[in-house]
């Protein structure tokens, strides 16, 4: 491979500035934020969670910054590794279709400490999102490619650390290209597919990620030298060409469960059938799920743990359809063991249609089949996830999303104050943000 260092990601990343940002940027920035401070909150009730506050105390030690959803105070290291732990606890945070991973819960731990340590402004601290979105879709695309595997978060997260927390530290742009190299280099490997046949927190890698793009801060600090980051070879420069032109951030897709996006289509396909035609749970006796090979190979045992419900789609529909929905509640793990979910998913069966899966991935296509014991049967439309780049999501509907999931963990008036702060015009110091949550959490 042929690599050529001209600086252009790493003068991107530095020269950046909000007021330059068109304002459709700007909004779905703070829409972003939104989304993934909703999945902080509720991600720190989960048992990955309490994993990462401990690996964080024992490894990485004590410090000034605190962390969403604990009292304590650590040092960058730490409170990074454990945001890490709980930004993609319940795979409820964004997504991006080229690299069918989910960018913003990769470094969004690592960047919100690293602005809480420096003390930056909210609209700082989203500059800094935004470099890291759209190094991270770019880096993830040409990594795929170079290794012609389908990894999965955390492997392209390391290099979004790398490029957000670099810059909020001041790094210049050799620096910053060392960093970039080290980490994407270091990267791990992430294998996502089989976290969807055998569920557990390993899931999409977030953590490792998080911790090797600090690392590569921290070593480039201390003088530990990498040399050329993917973006710079030949084969893959073309990915920087539109920097500042095309928003890979825009193409971003939201996710209303807090489960595997290739379950929603079957949910939603559920709800409209029961909506429609005021079926009662009860009065079920099969429902068929159509859809792409890929859906079907989702787990479907009786869950567990959070991480076997989420990545899972015969609970998911069955608790959708008893629960006439699926948030935070239903992965709670006191819940999992309710009867009716159970006997539900033991009337549904999925089907590959070979129509559908044609369409995959471009599209990703579910139609429901509910036979009712009055011997009636029913057939949804074709359902696809919603919350879609083409619906152009915006801070409406992320709040709407932000009330929902948040709700069990929030006051009205907690939810209220938090969107008040993230959507204002005025800045304010991302401290007084943050603080204000583990306020309201009673921290």
């Amino acid at each position: 491979m042929n690599f050529k260092t001209d600086y252009k990601l790493e003068n991107y990343i530095l020269g950046t500035k909000w007021q330059d940002l068109p304002r459709e940027v700007q909004d779905r920035l703070k829409g972003c934020m939104i989304d993934l401070f909703g999945a902080l909150i509720v991600g720190s009730k989960s048992q990955q969670f309490a994993a990462g506050l401990k690996l964080a105390k024992s490894v990485f030690g004590g410090g000034d910054i605190a962390v969403i959803g604990s009292g304590e105070h650590f040092s960058f290291a730490g409170a990074s590794t454990a945001m890490g732990h709980s930004s993609n606890a319940y795979d409820i945070d964004d997504g991006h279709n080229i690299t069918r991973a989910h960018p913003g819960t990769s470094f969004v731990g690592a960047i919100l400490a690293a602005a809480y340590e420096k003390n930056v402004s909210r609209n700082e601290f989203l500059t800094a999102l935004l470099v890291a979105y759209e190094t991270t879709v770019r880096m993830g695309a040409a990594l795929m490619d170079y290794y012609n595997y389908a990894h999965s978060s955390g492997t392209f997260g390391a290099v979004g650390v790398a490029a957000g927390v670099g810059r909020l530290f001041g790094f210049n742009k050799e620096q910053l290209n060392n960093a970039l190299s080290v980490a994407e280099f270091n990267a791990p490997l992430v294998p996502g597919i089989r976290s969807v046949e055998y569920p557990s927190m390993n899931k999409d890698g977030v953590p490792f990620g998080v911790m090797t793009g600090v690392l590569a801060i921290l070593d480039t600090a201390c003088g530990f030298t990498g040399n050329k980051h993917m973006l710079e070879a030949d084969e893959y420069r073309r990915y920087l060409d539109d920097l500042g032109q095309k928003y890979q951030v825009m193409d971003l897709y939201f996710k209303p469960y807090p489960c595997c996006r290739w379950a929603h289509p079957a949910i939603d396909a559920c709800l409209e059938l029961i909506s429609k035609h005021k079926i009662s749970p009860s009065d079920i006796e099969k429902v068929t799920i159509h859809t792409f090979k890929r859906a079907t190979m989702l787990s479907k045992i009786v869950p567990k743990t959070a991480d076997e419900a989420q990545y899972n789609i015969a609970y998911p529909v069955a608790s959708s359809i008893v629960h006439g929905d699926f948030g935070f509640t239903q992965v709670l793990e006191e819940n999992l063991n309710d009867s009716t979910v159970i006997d539900m998913m033991s009337r549904l069966e999925f089907k590959v249609d070979d129509d559908l899966d044609a369409r995959f991935p471009a599209e990703r296509i579910c139609r429901a089949e509910i036979k009712t014991k009055q011997g009636d049967t029913y057939i949804s439309s074709e359902c696809e996830p919603r919350g879609e780049a083409k619906e152009n999501i915006g801070i409406d509907w992320l709040s709407d999303k932000f009330y929902r999931i948040t709700g069990p963990v929030l006051s009205k008036q907690a939810q209220d104050k938090l969107l008040k702060l993230i959507t204002q015009t005025n800045d304010l110091p991302i401290r007084e943000i943050v603080d204000t949550v583990n306020k309201e959490l009673g921290l």
